[in-house]
């Protein structure tokens, strides 16, 4: 059985009222019958799985948490607590929406690599340390899991975290803008030690879209996933994976999309079942972080990674 709980945490730096992270727990849970099971709602986490491993699901902009719900439930099932949170803040110019958090001061070319770009991760894994679920869950071993700008910044901040023992990120990468003082094309390196999971859709019309805020000629942009591969992250002696999904958009890790936010509108139209992509997306995903927080056999991941809604496959 799968239950959640809600929790809050400090952002610190940010002012009222945006200082406030609001997060919601899934894990495994277990029946008891208790009166307070039954005036509350809140049932005890299961003691059979614990200390259980930590994957933060990390928001695109203007993303609600509820859109990974489906992810998080699926990724308890497994084994994991699975968190996510909203986070209302700074965006950009000041406008003020759902936010993973980006430093932009720590972006910049006298600057990056010597800290984190969000404020929120940190926020978020020292206040599950006094959540009540505190006691069942293993705060050494944790993953991160970000959707386009919230890949972007586990990516760029995932080293700064010494708990972090796996990163997976779907439709993002480490270019960055050019009004940020970095020439056009420039492809940050990551700030990741441990395994990196990168995925994408074969159909991500919203990357394409963003394109030129990184000063490239149309004639000259290469997919900015495949370069991020390539170019950012070091060799991992075929620990790090980027996989394509065939036929999957850059919302392809969200359900329901919410129309009324973000950036659906960019997005080019998804070629294979959602569902399907959803279903194996999952898998790959649970499998990857299994084998890096739990130290499982590398076998249910070889296995994920022959479904036939997978277009590609690369090692590093």
């Amino acid at each position: 059985m799968i239950r959640s709980i809600w929790w809050s945490a400090a952002i610190p730096g940010a002012a009222a009222p945006f200082d406030t992270a609001h997060l919601r727990i899934f894990y495994p849970a277990v029946r008891t019958g208790s009166d307070a099971e039954r005036l509350s709602g809140v049932f005890p986490a299961d003691p059979a799985g614990a200390p259980y491993p930590v994957v933060l699901i990390v928001s695109g902009v203007n993303v609600g948490q509820e859109a990974y719900r489906w992810l998080a439930v699926a990724l308890a099932e497994r084994g994991f607590v699975a968190v996510t949170y909203d986070w209302v803040g700074e965006l950009f110019g000041g406008v003020k929406g759902i936010t993973p958090g980006v430093t932009l001061e720590a972006a910049k070319p006298d600057t990056y690599g010597t800290g984190p770009t969000t404020p929120s991760v940190p926020a978020v894994l020292a206040a599950l340390a006094e959540s009540p679920l505190a006691e069942v869950l293993d705060l050494d071993r944790v993953g991160l899991l970000g959707h386009s700008a919230g890949g972007t910044v586990v990516l760029q901040s995932a080293r700064f975290f010494p708990s972090v023992k796996a990163v997976a990120a779907y439709g993002t990468h480490t270019m960055v803008a050019t009004r940020l003082g970095w020439p056009a094309g420039t492809v940050l390196p990551a700030q990741v030690d441990s395994p990196v999971l990168l995925m994408a859709g074969e159909n991500d019309g919203v990357i394409n879209g963003s394109a030129d805020r990184y000063g490239e000629d149309a004639a000259d942009r290469k997919d900015p996933i495949s370069r991020t591969f390539d170019e950012a992250l070091p060799d991992h002696d075929g620990a790090n994976l980027q996989v394509t999904f065939a036929g999957a958009n850059h919302f392809g890790i969200v359900h329901p999309v919410d129309e009324t936010a973000a950036r659906a509108f960019l997005d080019s139209e998804a070629s294979t079942d959602p569902a399907a992509t959803r279903s194996a997306l999952t898998d790959v995903t649970a499998a990857f972080l299994g084998v890096h927080l739990r130290e499982a056999t590398g076998d249910a991941l070889d296995k994920a990674l022959q479904s036939p809604d997978i277009a590609a496959i690369r090692r590093r």
